[in-house]
């Protein structure tokens, strides 16, 4: 791995003819903070290339994708609510995107080939160890190993191969309950909680997991904020949102006293792979990177 960099100005962007090109598609797009990251560690390691934000409607997704491709684009982030869509379009799976159903991470191969990857999951697992939460793959004092995953897009499917694997045991709840006996019949072992019911039943659970875009700001409903007033005293509440910092639910959590995990862990850490993909270099996740994407969060 590259090592850190010394605490000097970072070098300005190089741009040239033989540039390489990524971006993150997404519909709305413009919460993202992948831009700011990958921008950062391109000028960070002196990389000739560019990333750029891709707002792109649903029904035109794999047009834009077939476009980018023909652009010389090396590949591309993806973002709500296109993970399924991108998972029917690649041409080549990964290991890690043939359980979800989902892909967060194209890449375009120069053999004219669309790989696909996801490491939603992978990163959000990173981001709690990260974060100090205990799993029960990792030590026999975990807190716990019953978690509840609000949602059953693409993200929850990637987030609960990854908590199965570590031990976890996965319980979904959605607003569509068909969308989540979908997911649990698709992935051994999963249980799912009626929505109307998982607030009542929280104190059954040591993990919450929201990985909607409930509590996204400029998403369909940025004030969710439900009810905690059953959940255990050890339970950690964690949500892959991470415009704004701190969401509604984290909020909620943080004022009853409860652990709480932002999405910016998630972010930082799924990013990495696609980095190295793309441009060639494998980034770090460190104090550095992160002050610099908090400074975001204040400007």
């Amino acid at each position: 791995m590259t090592s850190s960099p010394d605490t000097q100005p970072l070098p300005a962007q190089r741009i040239t003819g033989k540039a390489r090109l990524a971006g993150v598609l997404g519909w709305p797009v413009g919460h993202s903070r992948s831009p700011l990251l990958h921008n950062y560690w391109l000028r960070r390691y002196g990389v000739d290339g560019a990333y750029v934000p891709l707002p792109v409607r649903p029904e035109a997704f794999a047009v834009a994708v077939r476009g980018l491709q023909a652009a010389g684009f090396r590949g591309a982030n993806v973002t709500v609510p296109h993970k399924e869509a991108a998972f029917r379009l690649a041409d080549v799976l990964d290991d890690s995107a043939r359980p979800t159903g989902s892909v967060n991470t194209l890449i375009f191969q120069d053999d004219g080939m669309i790989r696909g990857l996801s490491t939603d999951g992978d990163g959000f697992v990173a981001s709690l160890r990260a974060a100090g939460v205990d799993l029960p793959a990792d030590s026999d004092a975990a807190t716990g190993r019953r978690v509840l995953l609000l949602g059953a897009g693409g993200a929850a499917r990637s987030v609960a191969v990854s908590l199965a694997a570590a031990g976890m045991d996965v319980c979904i709840t959605n607003r569509t309950r068909a969308r989540a006996d979908e997911l649990a019949a698709s992935l051994p072992g999963l249980s799912v909680c009626p929505w109307e019911e998982w607030e009542d039943r929280l104190g059954d659970y040591a993990l919450l997991v929201n990985t909607t875009s409930l509590g996204m700001e400029g998403g369909p409903e940025p004030g969710f904020c439900p009810a905690l007033e059953r959940a255990s005293v050890g339970l950690v509440v964690a949500d892959i949102v991470y415009v704004p910092r701190v969401t509604p639910l984290m909020a909620e959590a943080q004022r009853r006293g409860l652990r709480t995990v932002g999405g910016l862990g998630m972010l930082l850490h799924q990013a990495r792979l696609g980095f190295h993909a793309w441009f060639g270099v494998e980034p770090q996740v460190d104090a550095q990177t992160e002050a610099y994407v908090l400074a975001s969060f204040s400007s």
